[in-house]
């Protein structure tokens, strides 16, 4: 994988982003399951609802450039979904938007970066860390993976299916833990034996974009 991905990696950025929200459109009611065991229930109903609405504005988005592409698909999942997952997942995208403000081309660092930004935001504005249980038990791990294998020169199919990987195995493990955030940590250490939704969601989603790539 070269360095710089140019425009053939904003397309790439961008088709990725279409195909995770597809796949939240149709994993709504598997992620809705995983969330009734000690949550709501709503989390796949919510996530689905506000994807089927970038889906549908898609052609719609501004263009011009990637950052503010991305902005516009944040906008939408802020003003569209429901509950927590709005902001939580609204906020992951614009501090991934912000952090490629004003490029034209994206490098290797800056899908690292996007991707950690993403987390810094959703930890200030869910209150969330590591070991807390939350989808953030599966978004740093397979950020991790990301830059530790990029830094060794791997090629992008070799690089997304490690990271998926890596979100799957993290998230699996998050049933160990007892949950300090959302809904689920309302019912204590009854938590514990399943994992988190959010956790599973992105393994889901990294797993269908290795497949995919």
């Amino acid at each position: 994988m070269s360095s710089t991905f140019s425009q053939a990696g904003v397309a790439r950025v961008e088709s990725v982003i279409k195909l995770i929200a597809q796949t939240c459109v149709d994993n709504e009611k598997y992620f809705s399951d995983l969330d009734a065991v000690a949550g709501d229930g709503d989390f796949g109903y919510s996530l689905a609802r506000g994807f089927e609405n970038v889906i549908a504005e898609w052609d719609e988005y501004d263009r011009s450039d990637l950052s503010t592409f991305i902005q516009k698909v944040a906008t939408t999942m802020s003003g569209r979904i429901g509950g927590t997952s709005g902001p939580i997942w609204g906020t992951a995208f614009l501090r991934a938007a912000i952090s490629v403000k004003d490029k034209n081309d994206i490098t290797q660092a800056d899908v690292v970066a996007m991707l950690r930004s993403a987390i810094e935001g959703i930890m200030k504005r869910g209150g969330a860390s590591l070991g807390d249980k939350t989808l953030l038990d599966a978004l740093v791990p397979l950020t991790d993976a990301i830059e530790a294998d990029l830094g060794k020169g791997l090629d992008g199919k070799a690089v997304a299916q490690h990271a998926a990987e890596a979100a799957r195995a993290a998230a699996e493990e998050t049933a160990k833990l007892e949950a300090h955030r959302g809904r689920a940590s309302y019912v204590g250490e009854r938590s514990i034996g399943s994992p988190d939704p959010g956790a599973i969601a992105i393994a889901v989603l990294s797993e269908r974009v290795a497949e995919a790539w």
